[in-house]
């Protein structure tokens, strides 16, 4: 594992502290990783929902359509 410098003012540095020190989070290391992995989950959402709203239709979404999707899934797993 590598390591990062980061300057914050002093009231989000002590935001972060607040938040390790209520036991939500184990260290500062582990509140910043949470956030870049947050915002990298987001960014994927972000970009698969795009994508999907970018893709052809191809199917109604009725009833019949969202059983025929839990009968795949059924299948799926």
């Amino acid at each position: 594992m590598t390591t990062m410098n980061v300057s914050l003012p002093d009231d989000l540095k002590g935001f972060v502290d607040s938040q390790v020190n209520q036991g939500n989070y184990g260290s500062t290391s582990e509140y910043v990783r949470e956030l870049i992995r947050r915002d990298h989950d987001r960014r994927q959402l972000r970009t698969a929902l795009l994508e999907g709203a970018r893709s052809p239709t191809a199917d109604n979404a009725d009833a019949t359509y969202f059983a025929s999707l839990r009968d795949q899934a059924k299948t799926d797993t």
